[in-house]
């Protein structure tokens, strides 16, 4: 099993008072929040979730916090799935968006990624490779 830190490590970060801000926090699986993740923007910087929140509350602030202040809560609303993907894929070749990886497995290591998927402390995507090369991989340098 490989670990790949990006996200995790700045939610360390502010609990250490490292003060390393992004212009958008994507979370895809719903675990954060925006008040988590609202110290993590620059000024003008976005949140969006894959999930409506606690008591939808998402959706509210989508609509309130361009009125409160210059952090904000976007909610996806797919109306063209092949733009969305490919604008996506524009931003990784150009090296505006980086994928969280959490952890890397082998085909064999299935039942472990299983295992490590139903604790619910992922952070970010975990990855099965049918072939594993242990010099290097599609995610570039990491750590064994």
């Amino acid at each position: 099993m490989i670990e790949k830190e990006v996200f995790g490590d700045a939610l360390k970060k502010i609990e250490k008072g490292i003060d390393e801000k992004y212009d958008f926090v994507f979370d895809t699986v719903g675990k954060s929040s925006f008040a988590k993740c609202k110290s993590l923007l620059k000024p003008g910087g976005a949140y969006m979730s894959s999930e409506l929140g606690p008591m939808a509350v998402n959706l509210f602030l989508s609509l309130v916090t361009p009125f409160l202040g210059n952090k904000k809560v976007r909610f996806p609303v797919p109306l063209d799935r092949n733009a969305s993907v490919r604008l996506i894929k524009d931003f990784m070749e150009q090296e505006k968006f980086k994928p969280v990886i959490d952890r890397l497995y082998s085909l064999e290591e299935i039942p472990e990624a299983y295992r490590y998927v139903e604790t619910g402390q992922k952070i970010g995507n975990v990855v099965i490779f049918l072939i594993m090369d242990s010099v290097s991989s599609p995610m570039g340098v990491i750590k064994e």
